[in-house]
């Protein structure tokens, strides 16, 4: 069977998902794994009305065939939303529903991509977006990230080398896994890079709401003047992932494509979860629910930076994000990330997380990974990470420097 196989779905090339999450059934596990949102604040009861609301307003219409850029009133309101926040003037003509914001990241490469095409990512990178691309064999290029984004002196170099570079992906705000944002500056200069070596930027911004003291920062779309920037976005961060709502915003030539993609797909989003949806926005505050969220996660992620401080050694350094969902570690290089998780520390401290390895198209990099607070009480947090600390100690006491 395996040679009737495509090769993009050859069995012996795992998924960069596949190493994602392991498995601990011990009951006294804490995973630092799954960047999942907090579901206690999940708006259960507004939702449940919304889709009574859509039911009753369109009745058998609403379970018909619709459009393949789904839901026009809900496109007008992120439209809106995207217009208020992160100043791209849009309207719901260039927004496309989709099934959470990782179909948008599928729908994009199958429409740019062809086996060979040169691919710029950050390094590292969004595992979801790598399992996506990797479907079509693209040609990567990592590019480090700074403090304050991605290093456009490393692109630039870059570009200059493989002037054929067709798509640069980026997460710029609280960055999907190390938590970095990148600069308005920083926004502004990579759209000019763009025009200049003639790629398209896939702009991935699922957290930009989840800014804990700081509004959102002017998207990169916002400074487009080609038509080169694809915008994606997705519900599934501020309201409720099984929802599976994402969305993009493109122009052109790029928004034909990707609609001619998407009819080849599925036809459609699901147009009944997206009526209701379109029915929440209309009836409740979402940047009021958004507050709340943004409250909850801004404890959470103090409480893991305060557990790091604590009980992690000064050899060990990590990131502070001000927003979203994730930080990354960074162990000394003489460490192994992937093995301490299976031979220590799931064994003995019955911690995850999820090693860098996932993060990188090569997937060379091994002292590092990521860990998400979201989903933990402060207090479980704080248990976990001294659990893991102490792993970390003894394994850094033990360790044989790199030769």
């Amino acid at each position: 069977m395996k040679d009737l196989l495509a090769q993009r779905v050859n069995p012996d090339v795992p998924s960069a998902l596949s190493g994602l999450f392991t498995k601990d059934d011990d009951p006294r596990a804490i995973s630092f794994a799954a960047g999942s949102p907090n579901q206690d604040l999940f708006p259960v009861q507004a939702m449940r009305t919304a889709f009574d609301t859509a039911i009753r307003n369109q009745g058998a219409h609403l379970f018909q065939y619709q459009t393949a850029q789904g839901n026009a009133g809900l496109r007008d309101q992120l439209a809106r939303r995207i217009g208020k926040w992160g100043q791209v003037q849009t309207t719901g003509d260039h927004v496309v529903l989709t099934v959470g914001g990782q179909q948008a990241l599928e729908l994009v490469a199958k429409t740019l991509l062809n086996p060979g095409d040169e691919v710029v990512v950050e390094a590292p990178s969004y595992v979801g977006a790598l399992a996506a691309f990797d479907l079509y064999a693209p040609t990567y290029y990592g590019v480090p990230l700074q403090d304050d984004g991605i290093d456009l002196n490393a692109l630039e170099d870059t570009l200059r080398q493989h002037p054929n570079i067709k798509l640069l992906y980026t997460v710029p705000d609280y960055h999907n896994p190390t938590g970095i944002t990148m600069t308005v500056g920083k926004r502004q200069q990579l759209v000019a890079l763009a025009n200049k070596y003639d790629f398209v930027i896939l702009e991935d911004s699922p957290y930009r709401d989840l800014g804990y003291e700081h509004l959102p920062l002017p998207a990169i779309k916002a400074f487009d003047t080609e038509g080169r920037v694809i915008f994606v976005s997705s519900m599934s961060k501020i309201l409720m992932p099984g929802l599976r709502t994402g969305w993009l915003v493109a122009d052109g030539d790029l928004l034909t494509a990707i609609l001619r993609a998407r009819q080849a797909s599925d036809l459609e989003a699901n147009n009944i979860v997206h009526a209701a949806v379109d029915a929440y926005l209309t009836a409740n505050d979402l940047d009021a629910h958004v507050g709340i969220l943004k409250a909850d996660y801004q404890r959470k992620c103090a409480a893991m930076i305060q557990a790091l401080e604590d009980y992690f050694p000064d050899e060990v350094s990590f990131t502070r994000p001000e927003g979203g969902f994730f930080n990354w570690v960074t162990l000394p290089e003489e460490l192994d990330a992937d093995r301490l998780l299976s031979e220590t520390i799931i064994p003995q401290a019955h911690v995850s997380y999820v090693p860098s390895t996932n993060f990188y198209p090569d997937r060379n990099v091994r002292n590092g990974f990521r860990l998400s607070f979201t989903g933990l009480a402060p207090e479980t947090i704080d248990e976990g990470m001294h659990r893991l600390g102490d792993q970390i100690k003894a394994a850094l006491h033990t360790a044989k420097p790199v030769v």
